[in-house]
């Protein structure tokens, strides 16, 4: 092998990556600033007598249009379609009931599941892809969305490792060794890896993460804050209880088949036992704000709002069962969906006078009526330590009323133009769900993911492919798509490419990869495979996975022969090595979740240093159990 020098050239980049990591780790300014100000420099310096290799100012910019960025932003164009018919959020409750509400037990679940979804498509994928999902899990358990997100993020590189088309570097490892038997000898020459050939090492790895952060998570994680925003806000029944007095709790309550109860409506058990029934669901056909004049058909589930004690002596008077939390109804009464509002009836309103039961209240306008505050007086259906229940339904409405409503966020919405009512409350979410366009979503998502895994179109095409065809069959629309799109991570991507290709092409990473093998030299095999895997490490941090393979790969097969060693145990120890990106986010993962989840670049060195270490232990020990 040729022996490489320093040049000026070399020297230069090698600053610029002091500079960049100096950058990150300090938090000067905001990290996807920092990653524009570095290909700025890179571009300056061009200019500089003697630097004129150092980067292409004419192909400075086309990291915007990498397959990788192109690949992100389709798939976050993707992931809210998928989020804006609905399914997602589905997709969400299903987790909770197999998991719960405790961090313990929703990381393994979330994180097992988008591992094994990357082991088939790009990591960054399906890291977007769940990224609403866990949002949502967030807002509905009250876990803080940075406790979630990196363990998510984590395992979905984890899950690159466990197949051959999980992660570009192995997806190229084949192609590498093809042409490193060109120059091997007939007893030398390396049988290409098949599918699931480094299985069992990427089994090990995701293990080790999930475990990592179920036993770990604690102390490692950072700690966060529930974000307050519009699509989390504060749960109904707080609301009612701090404005109202309404010490209220939302119950769902199983009704069996046979019941008493059957015939009963749901006005008559409202006023006998002083409880609100706001949801009804019959052989899967959910109504929500039914009517009054609604009678109850066994078997079913009720949805409740009232006071602790009194649902649970309305249970055991007619043998119901409570859950302990809510279950068919989750999606519904998320804060996502519906919540509490309230509305004035003006002067001139057409409701003065009237009644809620003569208006048909709930069927005309898609609303549970909760309170009616009036003056210094609160009626309601609820009993409250200072005022009686009241038979709302019989209560005529006065100009001034201040109605409490319980209400879908889109029903709201229509009665923002209404007359009859003025509508207070303004922080709501005002997001127009699609559910009839589901079907077209997971067609196009389909047809997306079956053209990465059988066609031999660029990831990026791919991926547009769907995205654009949710857009054009309106699943969502083009603002909406660019609203979906997350700029921040973009742009910090996009300027550090130039950057990695900076330490390629002027011979730096050579040069770096010279010098630690030469300290290697003299090793025992163990402790060169070692120093590869800690190599591989390092130089993924700094530019490209696939780079960084290109580059090794053929100095590990090198070595191994020169050594006495496998050559294919060598090879594919670079290209598992360089999933090994937990350190900084620069791995497209760790910046597509860094911005939702308010991470600090010392939230990853904390965290994603024990990861690292643990995946140099856990990787060379599988491959070498296993190859």
């Amino acid at each position: 092998m040729q022996t490489l020098s320093l040049t000026m050239e070399m020297m230069v980049v090698l600053g610029l990556l002091a500079f960049t990591v100096g950058l990150f780790v300090s938090e000067i300014i905001r990290i996807d600033l920092a990653a524009i100000l570095v290909m700025v420099c890179l571009g300056v310096f061009s200019y500089l007598p003697g630097l004129g290799n150092l980067a292409d100012v004419n192909h400075l910019f086309d990291g915007f249009a990498s397959n990788a960025v192109i690949s992100i932003i389709a798939v976050m164009i993707i992931g809210a379609g998928l989020d804006k018919t609905g399914l997602m959020s589905k997709v969400a409750g299903l987790i909770m009931r197999k998991g719960g509400t405790t961090e313990g037990r929703i990381i393994p679940i979330v994180s097992g599941t988008v591992a094994v979804i990357s082991s088939f498509m790009q990591n960054v994928g399906a890291a977007a892809l769940f990224l609403p999902v866990v949002s949502r899990i967030s807002a509905r358990t009250g876990l803080p969305l940075s406790r979630l997100l990196m363990p998510m993020g984590f395992c979905a590189i984890l899950g690159g490792t466990m197949t051959m088309v999980g992660s570009s570097p192995l997806i190229l490892l084949n192609d590498l060794i093809l042409s490193a038997n060109e120059s091997l000898p007939e007893g030398q020459r390396i049988e290409p890896f098949g599918l699931f050939s480094v299985t069992p090492v990427g089994i090990f790895l995701i293990l080790t993460g999930i475990l990592y952060f179920m036993l770990l998570g604690r102390w490692v994680l950072p700690a966060g804050e529930i974000r307050e925003d519009a699509t989390t806000g504060q749960s109904m029944q707080d609301y009612v209880k701090q404005t109202y007095g309404l010490k209220a709790d939302l119950f769902e309550v199983l009704v069996p088949d046979g019941n008493i109860l059957v015939g009963q409506t749901l006005a008559d058990i409202m006023d006998a036992h002083h409880l609100y029934i706001i949801g009804t669901d019959y052989q899967g056909k959910k109504v929500i704000a039914p009517m009054n004049a609604t009678c109850i058909e066994t078997p079913c589930r009720l949805a409740i709002l009232g006071l602790r004690r009194v649902v649970a002596d309305f249970a055991d008077i007619y043998g119901l069962t409570v859950l302990r939390q809510p279950d068919r109804f989750a999606d519904d009464f998320a804060s996502t969906q519906a919540g509490v509002a309230e509305m004035v009836i003006p002067p001139n309103s057409s409701l003065v006078g009237k009644t809620a039961q003569e208006l048909r209240i709930r069927q005309t306008y898609g609303f549970s009526l909760l309170a009616v505050h009036r003056g210094e007086d609160v009626l309601s259906l609820v009993e409250t330590e200072d005022h009686p229940a009241t038979r709302l339904g019989t209560v005529e409405f006065r100009s001034g009323d201040t109605l409490v409503v319980h209400t879908p966020w889109d029903s709201l919405a229509r009665l923002l133009d209404d007359r009859d009512f003025v509508v207070i409350t303004s922080d709501f979410p005002r997001e127009e769900l699609r559910p009839h366009k589901v079907n077209w979503a997971l067609a196009f998502f389909a047809v997306a993911l079956a053209l990465v895994l059988f066609s031999d179109l660029r990831l990026s095409l791919c991926l547009l492919v769907g995205a654009v065809g949710m857009i054009m069959s309106k699943v969502i629309s083009v603002d909406e798509a660019y609203d979906a799109v997350s700029w921040s991570t973009v742009f910090l991507l996009a300027s550090l490419i130039p950057l990695g290709q900076a330490v390629q092409s002027t011979g730096t990473a050579a040069w770096i990869a010279q010098e630690i093998l030469r300290l290697l030299d003299g090793w025992p095999l163990w402790g060169l495979q070692a120093g590869l895997a800690v190599l591989a490490t390092g130089f993924t941090l700094v530019m490209s996975n696939v780079g960084a393979t290109v580059l090794l790969v053929p100095l590990a097969v090198s070595i191994a022969v020169a050594a006495g060693g496998d050559p294919g145990i060598f090879a594919l120890t670079v290209a598992i090595s360089t999933s090994n990106s937990f350190l900084i986010p620069t791995h497209q993962v760790n910046a597509l979740i860094m911005g939702p989840a308010g991470y600090r670049v010392v939230d990853f060195m904390r965290t994603g240093g024990i990861m690292t270490v643990l995946f140099l232990i856990v990787s060379l020990t599988a491959l070498n159990l296993f190859f």
